[in-house]
């Protein structure tokens, strides 16, 4: 691999491109087929759905890298210094070398009109990756008209995954099915 920090990316990529060949062979429906991410892998998760028209290695098309729906669980989204989990770019990417890649790899910043729909899920008091990054990321999904959801909870710090007491996942459920998912 010429550049590591593109590697969870072609990762990515090369998962979507694999269920998109198969949907047939594994009876999925074609037009379903989403990402799902919590922390670091909300970041790979929302880095997937905001660069499928950037494929990493170029036997791919956009066509067969984009994400239909993405969800979003205390996702590590923007690399911009006043918001970021410290330690995150340097842990998920390695050194940034330049503003660009900084901008790159803040997908808050990469979003257009046609990223995939979102649904986003939050604790406020989260400690680790602060909610201002969702925040962000849902802001600049609305203002490309882009469908998203975004719940955040009163309380479950960082990586409470499916141990919290409010319902995440039936909210999620619901708002699958009323996107046609």
């Amino acid at each position: 691999m010429e550049d590591k920090k593109l590697g969870p990316l072609q990762d990515v990529q090369q998962a979507i491109a694999l269920v998109r060949e198969n949907t047939a062979r594994w009876n999925i429906d074609s037009a379903k087929v989403g990402v799902m991410g919590f922390s670091a892998g909300g970041h790979l998760a929302s880095l997937a759905a905001v660069h499928y028209s950037d494929p990493v290695l170029q036997r791919w098309s956009a066509s067969q890298l984009q994400p239909d729906f993405q969800v979003l669980l205390y996702p590590v989204i923007s690399f911009a210094d006043d918001i970021t989990h410290q330690g995150s770019p340097n842990h998920l990417i390695g050194e940034l070398v330049s503003k660009k890649w900084q901008d790159y790899f803040s997908n808050e910043t990469q979003v257009t009109q046609n990223t995939p729909s979102a649904f986003l899920v939050h604790a406020g008091d989260d400690g680790a990756v602060p909610v201002e990054s969702s925040l962000r990321y849902y802001q600049a999904l609305k203002s490309h008209h882009v469908s998203a959801a975004m719940l955040i909870l009163p309380r479950g710090g960082h990586g409470f995954g499916m141990r919290n007491p409010i319902d995440w996942f039936a909210t999620m459920s619901q708002w699958l099915q009323q996107e046609g998912f």
